[in-house]
């Protein structure tokens, strides 16, 4: 994970200090106030190809730092385009209201008759929308599928913000710094397009996924088994997840990243989801044979990264379904952590049971309002947690949960003391 880190960053820094050079070397605009507009315009594109580099889902990157991190950090860098953007926004307007002596509304009215600049004004538009169902207050009020429909609009920015950029063709006065912009945009391009796109489409078609069974495990938890050619092949770990389509079943912009809830067998593939939106509601209604098209398997919840023999592995909620399929394929001394309200919430506690007895692992079910009772019942905080697992210093712990629950468990084995080294937390959803 540290050299995955170290890689990535450095490789941002290194062209970041390029373009600092090639912009001051090659970069004037007609004015002063337009050379900081394009001071801002080319930053902002910069931050866009890290934006895109991230949720490239290039594998040597996913496999180390996980998606749920990566999305993160994508998330929190697009309010920084944003504001970059508005910031070279407005520097142009007011460059060539200064220059051509005009109102900055005539200005943009002006503008706006100019192709170049309407692409520009498309994509800041659809940025503006992208932000704004991004917004966490928002985000979280929103269906998953209606929030990742229009995330997609973004390739509608990029598209009209590539052109803006083409057509302009001042961005460098040098040959060599101009080739050195559009390889760069190619080289992440090019990633965006092989492992989003291609790989996925390349392996629906060599490994031709269906539906093989659909188990019912509570009220409003399904269990969704999927097969396929050739699944031996397929790069898969406990403890991934995959992003989930199904055709015939809902529009092909819907799809919803589940974890997998059994350890990859070479034979078949299960998901295990809770009803939330409109997919997993509806998973319940597939009929056996239906076409399965899956992106991934994606993430670092695995057991790549374990450097000890002893594990916790604790889970919240339907944050189970990784965990037991890490139970799964784990060894050593292992014990389970599962909290729910009660007992009957406790979906494939069955299953867990029946895998820890076999590995000789402890399960504990941790139940019961959190602060109720004398004294309160908070079982994650540092001293209860230790109490439960007095060696939890020699473990490697996994986590997976709701967003409180996770950091809670995060926060408390930081303070007893195992090394972040130790620590693996996987974060439900993508944005």
């Amino acid at each position: 994970m540290t050299l995955a880190r170290v890689t990535l960053g450095g490789v941002v820094a290194v062209n970041l200090v390029i373009l600092e050079i090639v912009f001051f070397a090659y970069g004037q605009g007609q004015h002063p106030v337009l050379t900081v507009a394009k001071f801002f315009g080319l930053h902002a594109a910069m931050i866009m190809m890290v934006q895109l580099t991230l949720v490239a889902r290039i594998p040597w990157l996913d496999r180390r730092l996980g998606m749920d991190r990566l999305t993160a950090w994508h998330r929190w860098l697009g309010f920084g385009l944003f504001w970059t953007v508005m910031l070279h926004a407005a520097f142009v307007i007011t460059g060539y209201a200064t220059l051509y002596d005009m109102g900055f509304g005539e200005t943009f009215l002006s503008l706006a008759r100019v192709p170049a600049a309407l692409l520009g004004m498309i994509a800041a538009g659809i940025m503006i929308v992208v932000v704004g169902v991004s917004i966490r207050y928002v985000r979280r009020r929103l269906p998953y599928e209606t929030w990742h429909a229009l995330h997609v609009l973004i390739y509608l920015a990029l598209l009209a913000g590539l052109v803006h950029q083409f057509i302009e063709a001042t961005t460098f006065s040098s040959v060599l710094a101009t080739g050195y912009w559009w390889t760069l945009w190619t080289l992440v391009l090019g990633s965006l397009v092989i492992n989003r796109f291609v790989v996925p489409v390349w392996r629906n078609a060599y490994h031709r996924f269906r539906v093989a069974a659909v188990v019912p495990e509570a009220d409003n938890v399904v269990s969704v088994h999927v097969t396929g050619r050739h699944l031996d092949r397929l790069p898969a770990r406990a403890g991934q997840f995959c992003i989930w389509r199904f055709p015939g079943h809902n529009r092909w912009w819907q799809a919803n990243p589940f974890s997998l809830s059994a350890a990859p067998d070479g034979r078949s593939l299960r998901l295990t989801a809770k009803a939330a939106g409109a997919t997993s509601a509806g998973l319940r209604q597939l009929k056996v044979g239906n076409r399965v098209f899956i992106e991934g398997p994606y993430g670092a919840f695995t057991n790549l990264h374990r450097k000890r023999d002893k594990t916790l592995l604790v889970a919240g909620g339907v944050g189970i379904t990784p965990i037991r399929a890490l139970l799964e394929e784990s060894g050593g001394q292992t014990v389970v952590l599962y909290r729910a309200a009660k007992e009957t919430d406790a979906v494939l506690l069955g299953e867990l049971q029946g895998l820890a007895a076999t590995r000789g692992a402890q399960v504990h079910l941790l139940t019961g309002r959190t602060g109720a009772g004398t004294p309160p019942n908070r079982p994650f905080d540092p001293a209860n947690l230790h109490a439960l697992v007095p060696d939890i210093t020699e473990r490697e712990v996994f986590v997976c949960g709701p967003p409180a629950l996770t950091a809670a468990v995060v926060d408390s084995v930081r303070t007893i003391g195992v090394p972040n080294a130790q620590i693996h937390a996987e974060r439900f959803g993508l944005g």
